[in-house]
Order: structure tokens, then sequence, then C-alpha cells
């Protein structure tokens, strides 16, 4: 669309999904994912779906990667049906999921063996927030491959920061992020179980907390769906338990070579452990207040 150049989101998840709806007001924007539902979604919000990631990314010059973990970005863009060999030299893919500044750099240096740069762009907000480009996004990459995203990185972001011209530095930044956000998740689960535990009216709880020094984005974001938790009523899928779980898992291994303590991430990461352990890793991360005695698996 006027001149913007062709953009294809491989991985339309939670978050992949409202961003790939977001990018259509100024994009022609194709996209894929494994699941056909999503793939259905995401043509019904305007999006060209495509039964394969090659499909969705022949003749686009930025590919916007919205996946759970390393092993899918491996995937989809060096794996047997991968992308890398239909990407046209100077085309830029844009990495917004977390994976690690060891995996960003890899996969930066291989895509560079093509000619494609990588925008290491990691998003921070959720997916209400994606579908309204309010997301905030932590940037590093060269400057002449941030200016070929520019145009996608601002559709998403009300907040675009930009850290460095070195790849992996996004990641660093989104990684203390999540450091503080699993935290903040875990302590919101606890109290409103404890709450619970009290009898006390549990919309009235989050209402005052979020009012005072306790209020917090995740109490905000998650409490709603933990309160149903605790009601034994199964909320929305948003956000899936095993993406925070492996987020704090790599909060506490950068952590273990930075020689850094972190005790109270610690404490958090086994929470989420402990879910996936049981079997909880597709369910909403609001279901770890279950784990504490406040509610019903």
């Amino acid at each position: 669309m006027n001149g913007s150049p062709a953009v294809a989101v491989l991985g339309l998840g939670a978050m992949g999904l409202p961003m790939a709806t977001r990018l259509t007001a100024d994009h022609e924007v194709a996209g894929f994912d494994v699941s056909p539902e999503r793939r259905r979604l995401a043509a019904e919000s305007g999006v060209r779906a495509t039964d394969t990631a090659v499909g969705a990314a022949s003749g686009a010059g930025v590919v916007v990667i919205g996946v759970r973990h390393a092993g899918q970005l491996e995937e989809v863009l060096f794996g047997p049906d991968g992308v890398v060999p239909v990407l046209e030299s100077g085309s830029v893919v844009v990495l917004t999921s977390t994976v690690g500044a060891d995996v960003a750099v890899s996969a930066a240096q291989r895509l560079g063996a093509h000619q494609i740069e990588l925008v290491d762009a990691p998003v921070s907000g959720g997916p209400v927030r994606a579908g309204h480009g309010d997301l905030l996004v932590m940037v590093s990459a060269p400057g002449p491959a941030l200016e070929r995203a520019r145009g996608v990185l601002d559709t998403l972001a009300s907040t675009l920061v930009v850290i460095s011209d070195r790849v992996g530095d996004g990641q660093q930044l989104k990684t203390v992020n999540q450091l503080l956000c699993g935290i903040h998740t875990a302590a919101a689960a606890e109290a409103l179980a404890l709450a619970h535990a009290l009898g006390l009216d549990l919309d009235r709880t989050i209402e005052v907390l979020g009012k005072g020094a306790a209020a917090s984005f995740m109490l905000a974001d998650r409490g709603p769906r933990i309160v149903q938790r605790l009601r034994g009523t199964e909320p929305p899928l948003t956000s899936r338990l095993d993406v925070i779980a492996k987020d704090m898992g790599i909060v506490t291994r950068l952590a273990h070579d930075a020689q850094v303590a972190t005790p109270v991430a610690a404490a958090a990461e086994q929470l989420y452990r402990i879910g996936r352990a049981r079997g909880l890793s597709a369910a909403d991360d609001s279901v770890v207040t279950t784990l504490l005695g406040g509610g019903e698996e």
C-alpha cells in the first residue's frame, strides 16, 4: 500500500494474529500458522492466510516472526520448509519473539550469509495492545535494517525504543522485562489466592489494589482471569503457561551467566515449572493460582 513493502507474519498466535491484523491498515499482509483455526481467524481479519510459511514469505520485503520459542524460529527460517530460500537479498526479518540474545545473534549471522538482515525487536504489552498498535518495542539492529523495517515497527508500536545497533541487546532488555513480568504474575496469583481464602470480594480486591502501591500491569491484566479460575470458571486463553515458563528459563540462564543472584525470579520460575509438570503447558498462565490452594484445577 502506497509503496510500503509487502509483509509476512509467521506465527499467528496470541500476539502474532493481532499484530498481523494491525499491519493490514498500512500494508499488504500475508500470514502463516501451523493451526488451521488461526489461519481462518487471520483470513477473517483481512490477512492473506497461506498454507505454508514459504507461501506467506514469497515476495515479502519484511518478515515478522511471532513464534513461541527458539525451536520454532529455527524451523520457520532454516528448516526443510523454512523461508530463507525464498527471501530476496535486502529483505528484513523482524524478530518479535523472546528467544534469548544468543539465538538472535546466531540467526542474524546465518541470515547475513544470504544478504538478509535481522531486526531484533521483542515486544511487550499483550494481545489487546498489539491489536491497537500500542506495544512497547525494544529494538536493536544496524541502522539500514532498522530503516527498512521502520514502517512496520511504527504501525505496531506506541513506544519504539532503539537500544543499540547490535542485535541481541533488544533480547537482553526484554529478558529483564520478563523477569518482572514473571514475578508480577506469580505475585498476583499468590495475592488473589490469599484474598480468596480469606473470603474477600475478589473484584473489589483487584479494584483496591490497582489504586495503590501494589498496582501493576500484570495484576490488572491477569487479575480478572485469575479470579475466574478461583471461581471455578475457565478463562479465555490469552497467555500460555509454557511461554512465560520459557521466558523465565531465559531469565535464570542469563542471570547465571552474568553471576547475578535472582532468588525471587527463581522462585517464580519454579511455580511455572510445576504447572508444566502437571500438564498445564497449554493453559492460560492464570492457572498458576490453582497450584497455591486457592482454586480448583
